[in-house]
């Protein structure tokens, strides 16, 4: 399950504050999302695709002291600032671990197993659903939150630099990641031989100057930047990134407007006992 040749981000350090950020704004939503699926206190729980730990984090907050979170990440170095914050948190009941998911802690049968923008980087999404759900014990959850381009950064109303964004980022010919796995998500699980998953959908949203979502998107453009200068051509002087956070802050506030980060697709399902 390895995600090295799809993921367009990048392994940099900056990379890795940006996903401390994007906990600021999904954390939410995908607290509500893990709280409807059943993660609950007791738990032992397997987090696949990790990376600076804020969703082990935040399951080992919901499964508390009584529970186990296993995290898991194919980059061991990212590892590293995951294990410093969950001692500085003082969470003793969190262990990260690098390699693939389905390989490591195997004397641990799990209760449930999860993860956030991990399945949209597989390239087999089906196969890996099916090899994860072996390592739960029967009943066990089966709980991932996807992100789904479809429904794309927005902002209401339409401004001519929030479109223009839109067609910066989604540009056609841009390889790796699936775009629209959020609404594959249930196909996903039934191909996987799982019971048909409910699901839940929202979209992270907020206004005004001290909106994190601005800086999270201006990020995310910067870390895709590369690849999309080689695949699809775009020309870094025509985004002017440096400015970028600071003109959509504006286009915004100025406006009272809202800006919409793109639609989560949560999907969870127990395994057949």
């Amino acid at each position: 399950m390895s995600t090295s040749d799809t993921y367009a981000m990048g392994r940099s350090p900056a990379e890795t504050r940006r996903l401390v950020l994007q906990h600021q704004v999904y954390g939410p939503l995908t607290r509500r999302f893990f709280q409807a699926a059943g993660i609950g206190p007791g738990m032992k729980v397997l987090d696949v695709g990790s990376g600076a730990g804020d969703v082990a984090l935040l399951a080992a907050d919901l499964v508390g002291p009584t529970g186990l979170v296993v995290g898991v990440d194919m980059n061991p170095v990212i590892l590293e600032t995951a294990r410093e914050r969950a001692a500085v948190a003082g969470w003793t009941n969190v262990a990260f671990l690098g390699g693939d998911a389905s390989e490591v802690a195997a004397d641990v049968v799990f209760d449930a197993v999860i993860g956030r923008f991990v399945l949209m980087y597989q390239a087999d999404p089906v196969a890996t659903v099916r090899q994860l759900a072996t390592r739960l014990r029967p009943g066990g959850i089966v709980a991932f939150h996807e992100i789904d381009f479809t429904y794309p950064p927005t902002v209401f109303p339409f401004t001519e630099l929030s479109t223009q964004i839109q067609k910066w980022m989604i540009a056609p010919g841009t390889p790796g990641a699936e775009m629209k796995m959020g609404s594959k998500l249930l196909k996903t699980y039934l191909d996987a031989g799982l019971p048909t998953p409910q699901l839940m959908v929202e979209a992270a949203a907020g206004g005004g100057p001290d909106w994190p979502g601005y800086e999270l998107l201006v990020e995310t453009f910067r870390s895709l930047m590369p690849a999309l200068q080689k695949f699809t051509g775009l020309n870094p002087k025509d985004v002017e990134i440096d400015t970028l956070e600071e003109r959509l802050r504006q286009d915004v506030v100025s406006r009272q407007g809202v800006h919409m980060m793109p639609v989560m697709f949560g999907a969870w399902s127990r395994k057949a006992g």
